[in-house]
């Protein structure tokens, strides 16, 4: 389990250091991905990867 917790922790923090998780939960329910790109400061691809990553989990 740990090895498992380690591999989705480095995978989830490739490119996008600093953007709280938590917020682009909130986001996602009511805002586009160019909505929520602008507000955490990061590109559209990474909004779709992450959304990805999080319907995977």
């Amino acid at each position: 389990m740990r090895l498992h917790e380690k591999h989705w922790n480095s995978t989830i923090n490739n490119g996008i250091q600093g953007v709280d998780l938590h917020r682009f939960m909130e986001l996602e329910g009511h805002a586009n991905h160019m909505e929520i790109a602008q507000e955490l400061g990061i590109s559209l691809g990474e909004v779709k990867m992450l959304k990805k990553k999080i319907n995977r989990a």
